[in-house]
């Protein structure tokens, strides 16, 4: 199996582990579109910085959670105005019988197209609902932190599994810097999901999270870019380089 190596590997299964890296490389680009239009604007200034994560997991505790949506992630969704009188509004504790006369109209108006059809977000056709996130804003829930951290551990594992796979044909590489960089995002894929956690405890534990994106970012990017280029480009020099498997065992018994 000479050929079992990412320069020489038969066009189909390059045509294979090319498609899959494209589609992989676009969607971990919009993941990280959407970190920036998400969790990046949760201090209102575009951009990732400790602030953001910290207002994301453990909260701005000086401000009810709406106060700090409006300010940050939302503050496009509605007038200036109106967003002083829904933040005044959950300062005084949010009372109910201003509700049906007056903010149930102002909710439908700027709110409800999303928070109403979209599953998993609060329905602010509801006062119950609207109550909770006029309460000061903790962060969040120990709920949503489970719920989004098995979602994460599964399904980038996958992503992350199958790119090394196809990156563990590629030759060149000195066996431990590839052993290295597959076992990197795995590890900081399980550093940044404990940060949200220890966040949630202790605002300090936020540069975690940045170091854990930070550390599977770099460590993803270059075996992303080192399984493409020899699949296409160290492939055109049309030599044989014999089982990536086989050397690498060979080397791991010296």
């Amino acid at each position: 199996m000479t050929w079992l190596n990412l320069p020489n590997l038969p066009t189909p299964l390059k045509a294979l582990f090319a498609g899959y890296l494209l589609v992989i490389g676009v969607g971990l680009c919009m993941a990280g579109l959407q970190i920036m239009l998400t969790h990046g604007m949760a201090d209102g200034k575009l951009g990732l910085s400790k602030d953001d994560i910290v207002y994301s997991y453990y909260g701005n505790r000086n401000d009810t959670t709406i106060e700090s949506k409006l300010n940050g992630s939302m503050k496009d969704k509605a007038p200036a105005e109106v967003k002083l009188e829904i933040i005044k509004w959950a300062r005084e504790g949010a009372p109910e019988e201003q509700w049906e006369p007056h903010f149930k109209g102002v909710f439908a108006q700027h709110c409800v197209m999303c928070h109403g059809n979209i599953p998993g977000i609060p329905n602010f056709n509801n006062y119950e609902d609207v109550k909770k996130v006029a309460a000061i804003n903790e962060g969040a829930s120990l709920q949503n932190l489970t719920r989004v951290s098995h979602i994460h551990l599964f399904g980038i594992a996958f992503i992350f599994f199958f790119m090394a796979f196809i990156f563990s044909f590629a030759v060149n590489v000195p066996l431990w810097l590839k052993t290295l960089a597959i076992a990197m995002p795995f590890a900081f894929l399980i550093l940044d999901v404990l940060s949200w956690w220890l966040t949630k405890l202790h605002p300090g534990f936020a540069w975690l999270t940045i170091i854990g994106g930070v550390g599977y970012s770099v460590a993803s990017t270059f075996m992303w870019v080192t399984s493409m280029y020899q699949m296409f480009i160290l492939s055109r020099n049309g030599k044989v380089y014999g089982n990536a498997w086989e050397r690498d065992l060979k080397s791991s018994d010296k």
